[in-house]
């Protein structure tokens, strides 16, 4: 207790410093995995002038991407945030206000009109497509994101979250499948670049056969590189100081390996990045050589999709006494299911079924084929068992590695792939734009319903609801060697003008066991093997016996 007249000193609460002010925001990072690949996506807030709208709409994109369970990093959320922040940089000058000022919580800049001002922008910038109207639609739900989660949002951008969008999404044009005479080029090509491919590993794996470890037998012998690539010795730092640094120099046996090379002021001479490639493709297969498997194999199965048999693996695949049974994903519609592909009977060689191209081109075989040019980087290379594997020229490493294709890198699209194939006549190959895989899904659905004709229930199988069916398949075109290009197919499979083309879905069902006439569509017939309709083709469109 304090006696009579002293003082106690009271400690008083110092006031807390001041938040210290950042000179720049932080960068948002989402990471995603797709096929084995982790890739990473960023938005810096400070690459721009609004940086702490971009900073506020960048948080929105990594919750809602978490939330929804978005496995590819929401690239429709950030393109938003980008393409938005980017406009309103400029957008903001032009009335005389400082972009800085832009805010969700504030009214200094009018976000609604300036939303109404980018929905003009991009109709102009995307006029045909539906990309406008899905990036105004991805801000508005992060805006309506940040405001249900209690944060301050002005009144008025309430409101416009609320309201549809300015304009309406185009309706685009289903596309096409392609004629029956680019399908059968198509196959033709795909067969050929098999068999090359094929040709080309057996060469390499009996090199491989001869080689020796390159420390004891020397680095300048093509089959002790191969030994080399194989046990992952060949890189380009080891190169680099094993080989003469001039190609000009190197034995004629491994230049011959190296890429054809034209001095077109573009391209870089081939060195050892470009050796690197070309032994791993003598060891297994690279991107453009797995282009000729899937479209045989979409040829071959009409009820499966392009990203269905992108994403099969080797588990997947059960090989039966009647043929192969996959398990197949269809992510849209988060369904699995398992399908039987029966084998056709052909002669089949006994002593090299794979290698010497005489192996059969049902679904089956191309699996087995398919399977066999891989099974080498599966052995080498630590990966997932992906059916479409990969062997290419790894950065990180300098050297090989293996991953499930991605068929969608520079040059080795679709369209790259079919601009490289050349027709018997040594010429390019005629196919009609776009270079879309999917048209030849389309085309195995053409030529399925022209076969079995039916009713639209009959035709869309399992794999499609009736009006999915109506609206994307049944209205394209024909496909049947001498028939019209440009002849449209009813509802029922049958041309229009036919005249039981709205006849056959009156029909009785056939009783169990009655013969009705029709036939099975086989594997062999959706990938080219004979008539569509039953009978020997005539003229330019005519289909050529099988292999």
């Amino acid at each position: 207790m304090a006696r009579r007249g002293e003082r106690k000193v009271r400690v008083r609460a110092s006031v807390p410093p001041p938040r210290p002010t950042l000179d720049h925001a932080g960068i948002r990072v989402v990471t995603s995995e797709h096929r084995g690949r982790v890739r990473r996506h960023s938005i810096n807030p400070a690459d721009y002038r609004c940086t702490v709208l971009a900073a506020q709409l960048a948080d929105e994109w990594v919750k809602i991407t978490r939330a929804l369970g978005i496995a590819d990093g929401g690239p429709t959320y950030g393109g938003a945030v980008r393409k938005f922040a980017t406009f309103t940089d400029e957008y903001a000058p032009t009335l005389g206000l400082d972009p800085a000022d832009a805010r969700l919580e504030s009214d200094a800049i009018d976000l609604v009109e300036a939303i109404y001002a980018w929905e003009e922008a991009l109709r102009q910038d995307f006029p045909h497509s539906k990309t406008a109207h899905t990036l105004v639609k991805a801000l508005l739900a992060m805006i309506g994101q940040r405001a249900s989660a209690g944060a301050t949002v002005c009144e008025n951008l309430k409101i416009r979250t609320q309201a549809p969008t300015a304009f309406r999404a185009p309706r685009e044009k289903p596309l096409d499948e392609f004629t029956n005479a680019e399908r059968i080029t198509l196959r033709d090509a795909a067969r050929e670049q098999v068999r090359a491919t094929e040709a080309r590993l057996a060469r390499g794996r009996d090199l491989l056969a001869a080689g020796e470890d390159p420390r004891d037998g020397g680095w300048r012998s093509l089959p002790n590189l191969l030994w080399a690539a194989r046990a992952g010795m060949a890189t380009s730092k080891v190169l680099k100081k094993e080989l003469p640094s001039e190609p000009k120099w190197w034995p004629a046996e491994i230049r011959e390996v190296l890429p054809a090379w034209t001095d077109d002021g573009k391209t870089r001479r081939p060195g050892k990045r470009a050796l690197i490639r070309s032994l791993g493709r003598m060891l297994s297969a690279d991107e453009m050589d797995l282009h000729a498997f899937r479209v045989l194999l979409l040829l071959g199965m009409s009820d499966t999709t392009p990203e269905e048999l992108h994403d099969l693996q080797v588990p997947h695949i059960e090989f039966t006494d009647g043929g192969v049974r996959l398990v197949q994903q269809k992510n849209r519609a988060t369904r699995i299911r398992a399908d039987l592909h029966p084998e056709q009977p052909a002669p089949r060689d006994t002593e090299d079924p794979y290698f010497a191209g005489t192996g059969t081109w049902d679904v089956p075989g191309l699996l087995r084929r398919l399977l066999a040019v891989t099974a080498l980087a599966r052995d080498a290379f630590t990966s997932e068992p992906w059916l479409f594997l990969a062997v290419d020229y790894r950065k990180g490493t300098g050297g090989l590695g293996a991953a499930c294709a991605e068929f969608t890198h520079d040059q080795r699209r679709f369209t790259h792939w079919i601009a490289a194939q050349r027709d018997s006549g040594g010429n390019p190959l005629v196919i009609s734009q776009p270079h879309d895989v999917r048209r030849l899904r389309k085309t195995t659905k053409v030529v399925r319903a022209v076969v079995l004709g039916g009713s639209v229930s009959d035709l869309a199988g399992d794999d499609h609801h009736v009006e999915v069916y109506r609206g994307h398949y049944a209205q394209h075109h024909r496909a049947r060697p001498g028939g019209p290009r440009h002849q449209p197919v009813s509802a029922v499979g049958l041309p229009t003008g036919h005249p039981e083309a709205g006849v056959r879905r009156c029909r009785r069902r056939t009783p169990a066991g009655e013969a009705r006439g029709r036939r099975v569509l086989g594997p062999g017939l959706l990938a080219g093997e004979g008539d569509p309709r039953g009978r020997a083709g005539h003229g330019a469109h005519s289909l050529p016996r099988p292999l």
